[in-house]
């Protein structure tokens, strides 16, 4: 099975493909405000020359006022961009599928910083500072010493904080402080979930089982930190044999994960004191002994839903017990990025998933399925953007 052409923008079995040509709406700010904003970020970030610049100021220019270009034919992927985006060359950035405009943007950032090419800048992943500096702060001190006290929890009281704390990626101190004692804090983390398929996951992964998971990684820094805890309570307490953790094979969106992105990750845990030292310890002797691998793809980095994976990738993930899906963007990827009815049923929308499949999610889109009529009520007449605000989360599980 081959990669195929993204889908056209106006009707997808009777959910329109989101796009971002809505003043206002949530696909059109990440156009017109964030990707602007992140381009003077990543030039201020690195002492670029004359020719990045041009090349920066000639992207902010195509985004905010011209129509879409496409890659020069001396880039490696022409062929394949040309290909998914040939319905969408000439058109303005608004107009095209806001799945598509978003992955092609960092695809083209990454040629004007000459990111990928001959030059100096090859292989300099622009976002790098951002990541590390989030690992250097002191959110993660705290959040590594607060796995002290989690060390001598019940097991299914750490396992519950640990899956919450992978859940809510950046507010992963809410999770790992669940079972340590904060009165309320299990409640506030429970209340702010509108999907949660939690005892379905752990009835899947049973204690001494044989079972391989994958883990479709989504950020790095201070969000792949808590997924890395989490994967060593899978192995250490017998949930899983074998991991493997799937990254982005170059840096795809703002803090995406990559190989150098978990190791960065796991020198950081290795180093820490007490338990977090305890446990990049072991994750590190399960990386050498393959019981935890680090995988990539080149599909990661496509504006495709996952339903066009290509098979080799297929393959991969029906080989596991269970394949959890991080992150917002995998979301978005395994359901269709689409206006679906919030009640459409998760289980119809992934049954083309080959296994069992989690998605642990915040939400920052539009995109949500398998919600109870009475929850959905209830969040409507809240009032507050609770479908893009990073406030509420989900776990869904697909059996």
């Amino acid at each position: 099975m081959t990669e195929k052409t993204s889908r056209d923008s106006s009707d997808v079995a009777g959910a329109p493909v989101i796009l971002s040509n809505e003043p206002g709406s949530f696909a059109w700010g990440v156009l017109a405000k964030r990707h602007p904003a992140l381009i003077q970020q990543v030039r201020d970030a690195f002492p670029y020359g004359r020719r990045q610049h041009e090349a920066l100021d000639a992207l902010l220019e195509e985004i905010t006022n011209g129509v879409i270009e496409l890659l020069g034919p001396s880039e490696r992927d022409y062929e394949r961009w040309a290909d998914w985006g040939r319905e969408y060359f000439g058109r303005s950035w608004y107009d095209a599928p806001f799945l598509w405009a978003e992955s092609y943007f960092y695809r083209r950032l990454l040629s004007a910083v000459g990111y990928i090419g001959s030059g100096p800048w090859q292989g300099v992943d622009p976002f790098a500072p951002f990541k590390r500096a989030e690992l250097r702060g002191e959110a993660v001190e705290e959040e590594l010493r607060a796995l002290d006290a989690l060390a001598y929890a019940p097991s299914h009281e750490r396992a519950t904080a640990l899956l919450h704390a992978s859940l809510w990626g950046n507010r992963a101190d809410l999770g790992f402080s669940i079972s340590a004692g904060e009165s309320g804090t299990s409640d506030a983390a429970t209340s702010a979930l509108v999907a949660d398929d939690s005892a379905t996951l752990w009835q899947l992964l049973p204690a001494g089982t044989s079972a391989t998971v994958a883990v479709v990684a989504d950020n790095a820094g201070r969000e792949l930190i808590p997924d890395l805890v989490l994967i060593d309570h899978l192995l250490e307490h017998g949930h899983a044999e074998r991991v493997a953790l799937y990254v982005k094979p170059y840096p795809y969106y703002v803090s995406d994960a990559m190989t150098a992105d978990v190791v960065d990750c796991l020198r950081r845990l290795t180093q820490a004191p007490g338990e977090a030292g305890r446990i990049g310890g072991r994750l590190w002797k399960a990386m050498a002994a393959g019981t935890l691998e680090v995988r990539t793809h080149s599909f990661f980095c496509a504006p495709l839903p996952y339903e066009e994976m290509p098979e080799d990738l297929r393959v991969g993930f029906a080989s596991a017990t269970l394949t959890i899906l991080k992150g917002d963007l995998n979301y978005r990827r395994l359901v269709g990025d689409q206006l679906w009815h919030p009640t459409a049923p998760f289980a119809d929308l992934t049954a083309y998933f080959p296994g069992a499949v989690a998605a642990l999610r915040t939400l920052k889109s539009d995109v949500i399925v398998g919600l109870e009529q009475g929850a959905l009520d209830t969040l409507e007449r809240s009032g507050a953007a609770w479908r893009t605000s990073g406030t509420h989360a989900l776990i869904q599980v697909r059996r």
